[in-house]
């Protein structure tokens, strides 16, 4: 089991590499949830853009001459490669990442041409991508470097907490997200072992909470039928043996939160607190916001976001679907009279109403409307919902057909 003082020794080898990232509280996560108040420890602003780099480097630097000289070998859903590709490189060491197949194309790009390691793309999971590896490993004499499954990894991840400790001397809570367990196992022994009172809570993809499954079942669990996340960072089948019982031992609670929650946690990280965080990253604040946390309230709680490396495309999805939740873009269908001047009409009062067009369809030969009528889609930003009835309404008195699609 890793120590305080394991941990204590990573953070003197890492204190010239790696500098402490922020932990600033939230004005308006504190007004709009029943804590005391709530930090955010920033992750997402380290130099590969989540915490991974931590124990990917702390392991390095326990190496062997002989060791470096072979190479290492990791196996990741996207951060845990960047951070041992980067450092590899820094440290002159040969690395080979591979990577599941539909790893978000920014974290292959960045491990593969930004820090200069050899990429392989195999599987569907991290599991798959970890099977590679070792069959990779044991082909050609690699070192392998465990995202999460060894204890120079976990004391790694574990100077995390020591931060939290140092930027929030009174912290009472703390939320962290669960894959394989690597991070948690860290940051509960650094607090624990330092005030046991501090509660340590972790928070997994309901689609693949193998940590929460283990823990219900008293035993390392693999999901034999686990599904897709945008939390790709914490999609792990089964937490590594360290890890299980170090969460064991020093963790409060593992809870889940669906695939809508994240990606609303992301949009209001973006909106709210102009940081951008990848699905793993956003779960903590998931959980919080969405009641899964009961225990917070009241307490000083650290919310930790494990990285920011997110894929542009999967940003713009979140944000468009986030709109249109919140009533600010909708799309309606309105059938009006196939005369002249009806399509300038219907624009004009939308208009008048300020609604925005972004995008209008007009169809008269594959609508379901009558000879005579054409069906008019049109996408438009709002203000809100109370503005879409409005709209809605008004268009309407027309004596025009209106509905949502």
């Amino acid at each position: 089991m890793v120590t305080l003082q394991d941990i204590q020794a990573a953070r003197e080898r890492l204190r010239t590499a790696l500098r402490p990232t922020p932990c600033p509280a939230s004005d308006y996560f504190t007004e709009k949830t029943d804590c005391a108040v709530v930090y955010f420890k920033l992750e997402n602003l380290q130099r590969t853009g989540a915490f991974k780099e931590r124990g990917a480097l702390n392991k390095l630097l326990t190496l062997t001459e002989d060791e470096k000289r072979r190479g290492v070998i990791a196996a990741s859903a996207g951060n845990h490669a960047q951070g041992v590709a980067y450092h590899a490189r820094r440290l002159g060491i040969r690395a080979t990442i591979v990577m599941p197949e539909r790893t978000p194309l920014i974290k292959v790009t960045r491990t593969r041409d930004d820090y200069g390691a050899r990429v392989v793309l195999k599987g569907a999971n991290f599991d798959e991508a970890y099977a590679e590896a070792l069959r990779i490993q044991a082909a050609e004499s690699l070192v392998f470097v465990h995202p999460f499954n060894d204890p120079h990894v976990i004391a790694g991840q574990g100077t995390l907490g020591l931060e939290l400790l140092e930027q929030c001397p009174d912290l009472e809570l703390v939320v962290v997200p669960v894959g394989g367990g690597g991070l948690i196992s860290g940051v509960a022994v650094a607090l624990k072992q330092t005030n046991p009172r501090i509660q340590v809570v972790g928070v997994q993809a309901s689609t693949i909470a193998s940590m929460k499954a283990s823990l219900d079942a008293g035993k390392r669990t693999e999901l034999t039928s686990a599904g897709t996340t945008i939390a790709d960072g914490i999609a792990v089948k089964i937490p590594g043996e360290l890890t299980f019982e170090h969460v064991r031992k020093y963790v409060d609670a593992v809870v889940t939160v669906d695939e809508e929650e994240i990606a609303a946690a992301i949009l209001m990280l973006l909106e709210q607190e102009k940081s951008v965080a990848e699905g793993a990253g956003a779960t903590g604040l998931a959980a919080l916001v969405n009641g899964r946390i009961p225990q917070a309230k009241g307490k000083r709680v650290a919310i930790i976001i494990g990285g920011g490396n997110i894929d542009m495309n999967v940003i713009s999805r979140i944000i468009e679907r986030g709109l249109v939740k919140a009533g600010r873009l909708v799309q309606l269908e309105v059938r009006l009279p196939d005369r002249p001047g009806m399509l300038a009409r219907l624009t004009t009062q939308i208009a008048e109403l300020r609604a925005n067009v972004v995008d209008l369809h007009h169809d008269r030969a594959f609508s379901k409307a009558g000879l005579g009528e054409a069906t008019v889609e049109v996408m438009l930003e709002t203000t809100g919902h109370a503005h879409i009835q409005e709209l809605m309404t008004a268009l309407e008195s027309q004596g025009w057909q209106v509905a949502r699609t």
